[in-house]
């Protein structure tokens, strides 16, 4: 998708953002189309849209609702309707003019066409039919800054590689393969790329990535990204962690395949979200040291695979008795969190599709979160939420959860039973860090079944506009 500012239109087909009848008079519309519209309006109509044969023009109410965040989301699901009506009528191109009383209603409506807009069709045989014809979207001078349009043209493209490594299958996207693309985005995006191989990950004494590898017949990897801006404002580095389970069976303990396994290949969603934030850190130059770890491997039955009862000694020294292989992703996340110790970070947080429990407690409306990070970071991550409409709800680490984990015959266990799974998963990963920390079930929003609003079937990469908008807030603070 392609965003332009252009001092004088000439792409046919419009959208006017409009807050009241009164701004219709300075749209290019003819006194019987004003009254058309106003008419609509006055029929609780928001969206109108007037075929004039050889160009649509498309008018958009924006209402207050009860909250800012609100509106803002608001104006991205009209963009929903604007970008399936460009489409329908195989529009390619688009320009917006912004007519109402909100300053930044033309960026937020070409959000919704954009993140609406993504299709993966690289395994369709008759792509070039079904690819949307959308491709670029101008704005009027008044409508939208340079910065503005920039700033959206990273973010949305760094959103699209993100769900595009979601929604790539096992039979491409190995942890191997995954290092690869994660280098080819480093190269693009203008940021540093490391991968070990499973030579130098068994130097390290990363147990817990490699017991959960040793079902496969495929390497793990563990890959390294950093960003250093010429004058960062943090002495100590963010650190991004990212669960890549490039397919998960759920090992011995072997899942069901209906509504499960049969989407297991976006339990590497968490590693996806943090390469796609690297790269918009990076393209848009925030002024924050930033690093992000990715440890990556498929978890299945074969092999020499790990079983129930076995106790695996983790990178920290720690030993932990595995009860359920299906609890793999905390397994090697341990092992990145103990790694992150050395960078002595000023915060880390990690993505990680890792319970049903959290799913299963918010479902598809918000992210699962929990950490030791002060108040005022928290704080900072509910307001990006809110603002971004990807919304957090806390949980808490209560020292009782601990108390389900602790085993008879290793340090901890990996799991903590029928109750407060999301809590006691993060937990185990509390147990691997000695520094300020959160943690982000995105297990429930991470991939859809079928299109919700902007996000489409596939890869979501749910959460990683909230955590740009933290981390570009953190640069201004």
């Amino acid at each position: 998708m392609e965003f332009k500012i252009s001092q004088k239109p000439s792409v046919k087909h419009r959208l006017y953002i409009v807050s009241d009848t009164e701004k219709l008079t300075q749209a290019t519309l003819t006194p019987e189309e004003i009254q058309y519209v106003s008419a609509s309006f006055s029929n609780e109509q928001s969206f109108i849209t007037i075929n004039r044969y050889n160009c649509f023009i498309f008018i958009s109410l924006v209402k207050d609702k009860k909250t800012d965040d609100q509106t803002r989301e608001a104006c991205r699901k009209a963009g929903v309707e604007a970008q399936a009506l460009c489409n329908k009528h195989k529009i390619d191109e688009l320009t917006i003019t912004n007519l109402s009383h909100r300053a930044d209603a033309a960026v937020l409506m070409a959000e919704g066409i954009a993140l609406a807009n993504y299709q993966f069709l690289k395994y369709r045989t008759e792509a070039k039919k079904i690819t949307n014809t959308l491709v670029r979207i101008f704005f009027t001078k008044e409508s939208a800054t340079v910065k503005e349009v920039t700033q959206l043209s990273i973010i949305i493209n760094a959103i699209y590689k993100a769900r595009t490594l979601v929604n790539e299958p096992l039979s491409y996207l190995t942890a191997e393969q995954l290092g690869k693309e994660i280098t080819a985005i480093g190269k693009e995006g203008g940021f540093k790329v490391t991968v070990f191989n499973k030579a130098r990950i068994e130097k390290e004494g990363m147990g817990g990535l490699l017991s959960v590898n040793r079902g496969s017949i495929d390497p793990p990897t563990f890959t390294i990204m950093e960003y250093v801006p010429k004058k960062a404002i943090n002495k100590k580095p963010l650190v991004l962690v990212g669960k890549g389970v490039v397919y998960d069976t759920g090992g011995v303990s072997l899942k069901p395949t209906a509504n499960s396994m049969d989407r297991m290949k976006s339990d590497m969603s968490g590693a996806a979200l943090v390469t796609g934030a690297m790269y918009a850190i990076a393209q848009m130059q925030l002024p924050i040291h930033v690093i992000a770890l990715v440890p990556a491997t498929d978890n299945r039955p074969g092999e020499n695979a790990y079983v129930p009862g076995d106790v695996i000694k983790m990178m920290s020294g720690a030993t932990v008795e595995v009860l359920n292989t299906d609890a793999e992703g905390r397994m090697l996340l341990g092992d990145a969190l103990h790694f992150a110790k050395r960078y002595k970070p000023e915060l880390v947080i990690d993505f990680a599709t890792l319970t049903g429990a959290a799913s299963a407690a918010v479902g598809e409306h918000g992210i699962v979160c929990m950490g030791t990070a002060s108040e005022q970071t928290k704080q900072a991550f509910r307001e990006s939420g809110f603002r971004q409409y990807e919304r957090l709800v806390e949980y808490p680490l209560w020292d009782e959860y601990g108390d389900q984990i602790k085993s008879d015959i290793a340090d901890i266990k990996n799991i903590g039973g029928a109750t407060g799974g999301a809590i006691t998963a993060g937990k185990f990963l509390e147990h691997f860090t000695d520094y300020p920390w959160m943690h982000f079930d995105i297990a429930g929003v991470s991939f859809n079944v079928a299109k919700k609003g902007y996000y489409p079937v596939g890869g979501t990469a749910y959460g990683m506009r909230m955590l740009l908008d933290f981390v570009a807030h953190m640069g201004k603070s």
